[in-house]
Order: C-alpha cells, then sequence, then structure tokens
C-alpha cells in the first residue's frame, strides 16, 4: 500500500473515532509500527493531526469538511449563512445546480426555499432537507455512503452524463497553489467530475478555511469560476487571491 493511501485510511479511522492507537492502526493496515509512527509523524508535521503516547488524535475535533451526526451548522453558522446568501444570489429559475456534500452547502440547499430547479446532490442531510420541497427536482447519483454522503464509480459516470448549469463545491482548505483539497480520497473523482462537467463553478469555503491545505487536491484555482468566502476573510488575504487571477466574493473591496 502506498503512503498516500496509507495516509487517507489514518485520516478516515481518526475521523470516525477521532483517536486512534499505533497498535489499531497496525493490524488494520497490516504494516509495521515503525511505519505507522513515521505515517503519523508526516500527518503531524501538516498539522492534521497530534501525536499522544501510543498513538494519535485529530488536530481539530471537527476537521472541516466533515459533517457531524447533530448541529453540522453549528460551527461558524453565521459565516456559512452569509456565504449561503452569496450563493442564492447567482441562482436563476429553472436551473440546474450541483450541490457538493458539506455544511455550507447544506446551508444553500436551505435557503433554496421551492424554488423551480433541479438539484443533483450526494449529500444525504441535503437530501432529506429538499425532498419535501415539490418544486425541486432532486437528482440523487448512485454509490456507496461515506459518512453524510455518497461516493463511487457509480456516482461519477452519473455525474458525467448531466447538463449540469451551476456547480456549489466545498473543499477542507484553500490555498493559491494547492487549490482545493480535502482529507480523502473517496470524494476527488466525484469533485472532479462536477468541475469538469458543470458550465460554472463556484467554490463555497469560511475565511478559516483559506491558507489552508489537506492532503488531496481536487481542483486548482484556475478550474474554479467563483470563490464565495463570507466578509471575515482579511482583506490583505482578498487582495493575494485576486492578484492570482481569483474572482472573489467576499465582502471585500
Amino acid at each position: 500500500m502506498n503512503p498516500i493511501r496509507r495516509h487517507e485510511m489514518i485520516m478516515e479511522v481518526l475521523l470516525n473515532q477521532k483517536d486512534v492507537t499505533v497498535n489499531e492502526l497496525t493490524d488494520k493496515l497490516q504494516v509495521s509500527g515503525k511505519t505507522i509512527r513515521e505515517d503519523l509523524s508526516k500527518l503531524e508535521e501538516q498539522g492534521l493531526i497530534v501525536r499522544v503516547h501510543g498513538g494519535a488524535v485529530l488536530a481539530q475535533s471537527d476537521q472541516f469538511g466533515i459533517l457531524p451526526a447533530r448541529d453540522p451548522l453549528d460551527k461558524y453558522a453565521d459565516e456559512k449563512a452569509e456565504i449561503a446568501g452569496r450563493a442564492v444570489a447567482h441562482l436563476a429559475p429553472n436551473d440546474i445546480i450541483a450541490l457538493d456534500g458539506g455544511s455550507t452547502t447544506l446551508e444553500i440547499a436551505r435557503r433554496l426555499g421551492n424554488a423551480p430547479l433541479t438539484v443533483v446532490t450526494n449529500d444525504v442531510y441535503i437530501i432529506s432537507e429538499l425532498v419535501p420541497k415539490d418544486n425541486i427536482r432532486l437528482v440523487v447519483p448512485g454509490g456507496y455512503r461515506v459518512r453524510n454522503m455518497l461516493a463511487g464509480p457509480e456516482a461519477v459516470a452519473y455525474v458525467q452524463k448531466l447538463n449540469i448549469e451551476k456547480a456549489f463545491l466545498s473543499a477542507t482548505a484553500v490555498h493559491i497553489e494547492q487549490g482545493l483539497s480535502i482529507y480523502t480520497g473517496d470524494f476527488i473523482d466525484y469533485k472532479q467530475a462536477l468541475v469538469a462537467t458543470a458550465r460554472t463553478v463556484y467554490a463555497v469555503c469560511d475565511h478559516h478555511k483559506f491558507g489552508q491545505t489537506a492532503l488531496r487536491t481536487f481542483a486548482s484555482l484556475r478550474e474554479v469560476d467563483v470563490l464565495l468566502t463570507d466578509s471575515g476573510l482579511a482583506a490583505e488575504t482578498a487582495g493575494q487571491f485576486r492578484s492570482a487571477g481569483v474572482r472573489l466574493e467576499c465582502g471585500q473591496a
């Protein structure tokens, strides 16, 4: 197993159970304790985990992009609401849109009302939100469930055949050089299919994610048409992204 895949699997374990021991990982990944300790050191260098005696814990208790079972919008709720308002302003009746999985895209779904739209989504929370709205045509790709999202080749193949006008994508981190990134590879292909298929690609990320990098990049900033964030983004940071050619909407002039 290559190191990148091991790192993804370690993050998957931690995202599910918050902490893990070296012995657990050696049993699960079938590699030596020395290899696991080296992997943990590399993940710690990236700010993703914290080493503790005999194992590791997440560097943050709620890693960006992964929704907890309860109250997924509690953290940075004001920022997410502001971003969702900007996103909805870009919509027109009868648009065909895609809402990627995530807490900010869930807030977008909550603000759609019962407008006549076609919405493609792989997020089970968004599906639950939109099912009662009879004017919204809900399209759900196939695939297997990974936490709150559907993933797999079936979902990718289905999305690639669609005519999506506007895709709203979430990310764990946003960086001028590394672009949009996430922690694990389960959603890479699906997100890249949305980027390739949609006529207009919007990234929706709160300002806390800027300047950060996760394990896997799924899109460069050149592949994003509009980057939507909140007014908490520092003017200096906004200027840096705009100077790099990014179309940024954040409330900063």
